[in-house]
């Protein structure tokens, strides 16, 4: 028994580093996907700065300030899988692949996490480097404010992140076309995490239900960490209830998909 839990255990960082290389090897795809990131970082910065400039101070930003958010949450884009997707779940839930996945020893959440982990990791460096450090050329972004504490956020909001596309995925056991989930998904992702406008220019209640939503641990306040616009205890804290909430209704649903499974196709 110690044994084969040690073996579990161990399983989980090799399929990380798994993850990690897998995506390594479509290095081509990372640099165009680090380059359109880019160029439409360079757009949304423009927009924004007009922005600030015509009213200073908007949601406790700067322009510089601004314009670190703008960059910043394109870099979020592939390690957070703003736009959805990344996991291979669907897939084999409609191939009937998933019943063997099911029925292992280990895991299938955790088995997903580890390797969603080293994607992101990868894709951190290889899609999010590219538009901070043209940001930084053309238009001068501001330091971290507590780097030790941004990294953290980051990884938080990855398993975030993950927690909500692995629900999304799984419930193809339940619909018969997942196509509508996954639209639907990525709307509410790419608004209420904060890419397309920094949350707290939101104002009143609809401001304050659009940061207290999970999606917002996804890339606003990572940024916000990283700005120091947020207190990193509370930030992280606020991260870490979502990702255990996630998770737990995650483990919820693979533990009735294993008691009845639903085969679409094959």
């Amino acid at each position: 028994m110690i044994g084969g839990h040690g073996a579990a255990v161990s399983l989980y960082p090799r399929l990380a580093w798994y993850g990690f290389r897998r995506h390594a090897t479509y290095w081509a795809a990372a640099l165009a996907g680090a380059f359109t990131n880019t160029v439409f970082g360079v757009l949304r910065a423009y927009v924004l700065i007009a922005l600030w400039q015509a009213r200073p101070g908007l949601g406790g930003y700067d322009v510089a300030g601004a314009v670190t958010f703008t960059f910043l949450t394109q870099a979020f884009i592939g390690p957070m899988q703003l736009f959805g997707g990344g996991l291979d779940l669907p897939q084999r839930i409609r191939t009937g692949d998933v019943a063997l996945d099911l029925v292992r020893p280990a895991s299938l959440q955790l088995r997903c996490l580890s390797e969603d982990l080293g994607r992101a990791a990868y894709l951190f460096v290889a899609r999010g480097g590219p538009p901070t450090l043209v940001g930084a050329l053309l238009f001068g972004v501001v330091a971290p404010h507590s780097p030790a504490a941004f990294l953290l956020s980051v990884a938080l909001g990855v398993v975030v992140s993950f927690g909500w596309r692995y629900i999304v995925a799984l419930a193809t056991c339940w619909v018969m076309d997942d196509r509508g989930l996954g639209v639907l998904s990525m709307v509410l992702t790419t608004f209420f995490s904060g890419l397309m406008l920094p949350l707290a220019i939101f104002p009143g209640w609809f401001g304050d239900l659009a940061r207290a939503l999970p999606w917002s641990a996804m890339a606003q306040v990572p940024a916000d960490v990283y700005l120091g616009t947020a207190d990193p205890a509370r930030a992280l804290g606020f991260q870490a209830l979502w990702a255990a909430v996630l998770l737990a209704l995650g483990a919820l649903m693979t533990g009735a998909a294993r008691r009845k499974v639903v085969i679409q196709g094959g």
